[in-house]
């Protein structure tokens, strides 16, 4: 079993001076915490894996596509590899957990 603390992976993103931190790496996916802060631009590209965001707070729009949603704390967001797909419009400053899958390489 492995456990991770939400703050402690939040301090250690910080201390690491990036907006993403992978904390947990398996064969068949990867895990991270992903930060923006409120008014920021989201810099991503889109990715070689399936996604799936979860938001754990803060508030926002996402694109996936051409589809727009807001979004905020409990959001769930299925994002196929590939598709671009962008934050914005972000409102309060945005924690999310994004599960990869295969790992982000």
């Amino acid at each position: 079993m492995k456990v991770f603390r939400l703050d402690d992976l939040e301090a250690e993103r910080a201390a690491n001076d990036g907006a993403y931190l992978q904390f947990l790496r398996e064969r068949n996916m990867s895990v991270g915490l992903y930060a923006l802060d409120a008014g920021e631009t989201d810099p991503q590209l889109p990715h070689r894996q399936d996604e799936v965001y979860f938001v754990v707070s803060g508030r926002a729009a996402i694109t996936v596509g051409v589809e727009t949603t807001q979004i905020a704390r409990g959001s769930v967001v299925y994002v196929p590899a590939g598709v671009p797909h962008k934050f914005h419009h972000i409102s309060e400053d945005l924690r999310v957990m994004v599960v990869f899958s295969p790992p982000e390489s």
